[in-house]
């Protein structure tokens, strides 16, 4: 059948009536893969980093009481390695959607800039990708709340939880719980995180987190 004839050429895969740029691909997961690599690492529950802390010091030849620093370190030298190769890539391309790299590598450009300090100047681009069926609509939906959250104001689709220090009312120990960041409209706010293509209502999103 004509639909299913591929062939590469010049570095470009062609299914169909759809073109990937496919060294615009590998490049856009290998940046993911960066973008994932400490966040894996580092990004765990309180508790359970708490506990790996001694092994992780001497993995990265570290003392405990400077891992957090480094930890911190490796992120911002990423992320900032990372952005500014997405910046080039749309400047060149536009947003690189589902039409250019495929899926999942769709998604990688969200990644990077969902970690990034750049999330005002590009969440247009998101929405436009968005609406265009180029990236799933949540994901811009994830971004959008984070946008909010930076600015202090109410999310809108229940995607950002935030840890918290309170204290044990038993023991008087300080702890981290983790929130759910207050929701504007909160009690239609399943139904809109149904539309938009969450898999989770905001309850469940909150326990699931909680056991992980």
């Amino acid at each position: 059948m004509p639909g299913n004839i591929f062939f590469i050429i010049r570095g470009h895969e062609i299914y169909g009536q759809v073109i990937i740029n496919y060294e615009l691909k590998k490049e856009l997961d290998s940046l993911y893969a960066e973008d994932q690599k400490f966040r894996n690492i580092f990004s765990q529950p309180p508790a359970v980093y708490n506990e790996k802390k001694d092994s992780l010091a001497k993995v990265f030849g570290v003392q405990i009481k400077d891992l957090d620093n480094f930890s911190m370190k490796k992120y911002v030298e990423t992320d900032s390695s990372n952005i500014k190769r997405i910046a080039r890539i749309i400047e060149q391309f536009g947003y690189p959607g589902k039409s250019l790299v495929g899926e999942p590598s769709n998604e990688a450009a969200f990644y990077i800039i969902q970690h990034s300090t750049q999330i005002d100047n590009y969440l247009p681009t998101m929405k436009n990708a968005a609406n265009k069926k180029e990236l799933p609509f949540y994901l811009y939906a994830m971004m959008l709340d984070r946008h909010l959250v930076y600015h202090n104001k109410n999310q809108i689709y229940g995607s950002q939880l935030k840890y918290v220090d309170i204290v044990d009312k038993a023991t008087g120990e300080k702890k981290k719980a983790m929130i759910v960041w207050p929701i504007e409209k909160a009690s239609a706010v399943n139904k809109r995180r149904k539309k938009a293509g969450f898999t989770e209502t905001v309850e469940e999103k909150k326990r699931n987190n909680d056991s992980s």
